[in-house]
């Protein structure tokens, strides 16, 4: 599995802290230094059958910098993971992407059910 997080994000300690004390192994991936590519996003959000939109740091100060909430309404989907591959601090995170699954953003219940 890959775990992407911005180390400086509670939310992603709380997630790695999860994960730890879960004993599931994972490689860690900094989403600031080595950001998805383009190819990597399109089939994660392929394989999630999740808009592209979800995949996007809604509450984010780029995102917000950017007016993307109004700007993504005019982009098509290849615009929208191209933007996503540009700056990993666009993307939701923390991120766990397995076989399996895709999970975005950090929700307990929802990552243990998972994680069965």
């Amino acid at each position: 599995m890959i775990f992407l997080e911005y180390p400086k994000c509670s939310t992603c300690k709380k997630a790695k802290d999860f994960l730890i004390k879960n004993n599931v192994k994972f490689d860690d991936r900094n989403i600031v230094e080595d950001n998805p590519t383009y190819e990597e996003l399109v089939t994660w959000i392929k394989a999630s059958n999740r808009d592209i939109k979800t995949f996007f740091n809604t509450s984010g100060n780029l995102y917000k910098e950017l007016n993307l909430k109004e700007k993504l309404l005019e982009m098509n989907d290849e615009e929208k993971i191209k933007l996503l591959a540009s700056n990993g601090m666009l993307v939701k995170r923390p991120m766990l992407i397995s076989n399996d699954f895709i999970l975005s953003g950090f929700k307990e219940d929802l990552w243990k059910n998972e994680l069965k």
